[in-house]
């Protein structure tokens, strides 16, 4: 029997943790010929079910969530059109609620697994190799197996409904057994399943308390992956940090044995010790990423979801991270909680932003199946998208314009803040308005406007076109003098392609020849050199502009392979 495990994910850079931790599984099956195929929802809808049907499976199981389950079940349509007999497995966050609607909906599911997977697979791998039951030579037996839906005779049955969970440790390592797919820039990795908080909008919620794999199997698998140099670790834990001794030590493990490899982790910044810090500033720059859902500072919306949070611990431990570490810090906001409205959520956005993490994300509430959140959203009239990813519409709260406006201040939090690069610019812009004031401006200028697939050179000309109309036309100069040299600091200045918002000062830009280069710069030997000097009103060098006038030169050093290196002088 072939059996195909297969996903579809948002992007080609994500590799999926549950297929080789569902392979590892049932590997060692008599009779079972087990591959795994990961594309993207992103490619065209027959070329994915080429690809399925030449692989001439005896049965496919996908893995579903929010971002893939219509393109699944439009793929299991099909392939059962073309291959009657093909077994249709689906499982995963996506499948495992609202289960009966699903499968009435879809005939082309043979069978769904509830919850976590591992087990519940293997034990319906072992009845479809074994040979057919006298007198059931038409059916595979498998109402016994607990969370497996299944149909019988034209009927959805299930088997026990168990909420018990598995040993971790019984997974067989997928890293160690070679399974997992190492060929693309994120590697997923879990160290726990579960979560020790209830908040009302997350499936984690009804997992049940936190399970951890061993240490033994911890260091191992950790050991494995730095040993194999593998680039960007992120792991999946929803709390990682969820027991403070734990977390050190694996974070001690991981200064002790890493070499190039960074790590992501989700953690609750409350529940940060001194001991926690004081490890955390031996964390090398580029090394550590943070990821602390704060979701709203209303105190009140917390508690109206379930969310325990000391946000006065929260914003203290955050400050000590940014001020005595080298952590990247990602902070989240969820737009769309109870009782928060527009106003509600640009506060938070400032308390947020005044913390300076490193990047600042916002996305509009999901009301996801299965989550606490809908009994909230049906109660209080939430409107919501009834199809994946199930976004809100509208709120008590939130007009669907708000959600809309949001939906672009978030955009424009990747543009301008997130990715970098216009630090001078948004800094004095920040003398006259905080940034969720900016933030909320630009967003009413920008309407409908397409904010995809700009070039530097036209997204740094957004940014003025965005800013320059809220400030006095006296201080538009400065503003224009800063958001030059943040553009210089990321694209060489070319002569008849000068940012707009500079074009009236095209005479003061000068291009040396290589023989004027500054003395004493090292530069990569056989890389390409372009030197650029412009005369600005501040000196933007520093952490903290300095009254000009002053020229600056910049050199440009490319060389193949290693990109491009700035220099100032």
């Amino acid at each position: 029997m072939k059996l195909l495990l297969t996903t579809l994910h948002a992007k080609y850079s994500h590799a999926s943790l549950a297929l080789p931790c569902l392979a590892a599984c049932c590997r060692d099956l008599s009779g079972l010929d087990t591959v795994m195929r990961e594309w993207t929802v992103n490619e065209p809808h027959n070329q994915l079910l080429r690809h399925i049907m030449s692989e001439k499976a005896d049965a496919v199981a996908f893995s579903c969530y929010i971002w893939n389950i219509e393109s699944t079940l439009r793929l299991a349509a099909d392939i059962k059109k073309i291959a009657g007999d093909t077994v249709i497995i689906l499982g995963g966050p996506e499948a495992s609620f609202g289960i009966f609607e699903l499968m009435q909906a879809n005939p082309a599911v043979d069978f769904l697994v509830k919850g976590e997977g591992e087990a519940v697979l293997r034990s319906l791998l072992e009845r479809l190799l074994a040979p057919p039951v006298p007198g059931r030579e038409d059916a595979t037996p498998v109402t016994d197996i607990p969370n497996l839906f299944s149909r019988d005779n034209g009927d959805i049955v299930s088997g026990p409904l168990s909420s018990g969970h598995l040993e971790l440790d019984s997974i067989p390592s997928p890293f160690t057994s070679g399974l997992a797919d190492l060929g693309r820039p994120l590697t997923y990795y879990e160290t726990s399943r579960g979560c020790p908080f209830a908040c009302a909008f997350c499936l984690s919620s009804l997992e049940g308390q936190v399970r951890s794999f061993s240490p033994q199997r911890i260091e191992s698998d950790l050991k494995w992956l730095m040993s194999h140099n593998v680039s960007q670790i992120k792991l999946v834990d929803r709390t990682f940090n969820y027991d403070v001794g734990r977390a050190n030590r694996i974070w001690e493990l991981i200064l002790e044995h890493n070499q190039v490899s960074h790590f992501h982790f989700e953690i609750a910044a409350d529940l940060l010790t001194e001991e926690n810090l004081n490890l955390l500033r031996r964390v090398p720059a580029d090394t550590f990423r943070f990821e602390i859902g704060v979701q709203s500072t209303s105190r009140d919306t917390l508690e109206r979801v379930a969310r325990k949070a000391d946000l006065n611990r929260i914003c203290a431990n955050v400050r000590r991270l940014r001020d005595e570490t080298e952590v990247e810090l990602h902070l989240d906001l969820v737009a769309g909680l109870p009782d928060e409205d527009y106003g509600g959520l640009l506060d938070s956005l400032q308390l947020v932003a005044d913390l300076k993490p490193h990047v600042i994300q916002i996305e509009p509430l999901k009301v996801l199946k299965g989550a606490p959140m809908r009994e909230i959203a049906r109660r209080e009239g939430y409107r919501y998208s009834e199809s994946p990813p199930y976004t809100i519409l509208s709120t008590p709260w939130l007009s669907f314009d708000d959600i809309g406006r949001i939906e672009t201040i978030g955009r424009l939090l990747d543009l301008f803040h997130n990715q970098g690069g216009f630090e001078n610019a948004l800094c004095c812009m920040q003398q006259r308005m905080s940034i969720s004031a900016l933030l909320d401006q630009m967003a009413r200028r920008v309407a409908g406007e397409n904010l995809s697939g700009r070039s530097t050179r036209r997204l740094f000309e957004l940014f003025a076109d965005l800013s320059a109309p809220l400030l006095p036309e006296s201080e538009r100069h400065q503003l224009h003098d800063a958001l030059f040299f943040d553009y210089c600091r990321s694209e060489m200045p070319l002569l008849g392609k000068l940012p707009a918002f500079i074009s009236d000062r095209q005479q003061e830009c000068v291009w040396p020849a290589r023989r004027d280069l500054p003395e004493g710069l090292e530069l990569p030997e056989g890389s390409r050199i372009k030197i650029f000097r412009f005369s600005f009103s501040r000196d933007y060098r520093g952490n903290v502009p300095q009254d000009g006038p002053v020229t600056i030169t910049f050199v440009y050093a490319s060389l193949a392979g290693q990109g491009l290196r700035i220099m100032l002088r």
